[in-house]
Order: structure tokens, then C-alpha cells, then sequence
């Protein structure tokens, strides 16, 4: 599991739901630490492009319907919760959750 992978995730909150989320936590941690950084994926779209991230559904992300990266609702997770990856976001995707998450924790 990598920065920018799309994986499948049991939150707190949504009663054990498995969810979609993107990893944002640095690669570095990953291995070695007990939790990981995500952000929820909705495919609940709402117009708040500045921490709301549009991706779309195909092969590449593995979603099944076009969705939004909720940015202003990062959380840390435990890293058994996660339970698969089904896909990543590309590189542009992944500068422009940089930039959000920049902008939402103000940095």
C-alpha cells in the first residue's frame, strides 16, 4: 500500500461499512506505522472544489461510480481496517490532492 492508492476501509462512524479512501500518509510510514492517513471517497458530489477532489470511475481508480476525495475529512485509521486496494489515483490527481490537503490543513 502506497500514497495514492484507492483502497477499501472500515471507518469509525459509518458503522463498520466498508468505504473507498485514498491514502495520503508518506510512503515512508507505511510499512512501519500502526495507523494510516486517508481521506473518504463519496459518490455523493457536491460543487467545494477547493477541498472536494473530483475522480472519476474506471479501471485506473477502481470505482464504480465518479466520486469526490473528501479532503476535509482526513482521518487516521488502523492499518488491519484496511482491507483491500482496488486501484490509484495518476499523478495529476495526486498533485491536485496535495494542493487541497496543503490548502485545508494550511501549510
Amino acid at each position: 500500500m502506497k500514497r495514492g492508492d484507492v483502497v477499501v476501509c472500515a471507518m469509525s462512524g459509518d458503522d463498520g461499512k466498508p468505504r473507498p479512501a485514498v491514502v495520503i500518509q508518506s510512503d515512508l510510514f507505511n510499512p512501519t506505522h500502526a495507523s494510516i492517513v486517508v481521506c473518504p471517497i463519496t459518490s455523493h458530489i457536491v460543487e467545494a472544489p477547493l477541498f472536494r477532489m473530483d475522480i472519476p470511475s474506471n479501471s485506473e481508480t477502481g470505482l464504480k461510480k465518479d466520486s469526490q476525495v473528501m479532503v476535509d475529512k482526513l482521518t487516521a485509521i488502523r492499518a488491519d481496517r484496511i482491507e483491500s486496494s482496488i486501484g490509484s489515483l495518476g499523478i495529476k490527481q495526486r498533485e491536485v490532492l496535495d494542493k487541497a490537503v496543503r490548502l485545508w490543513l494550511n501549510v
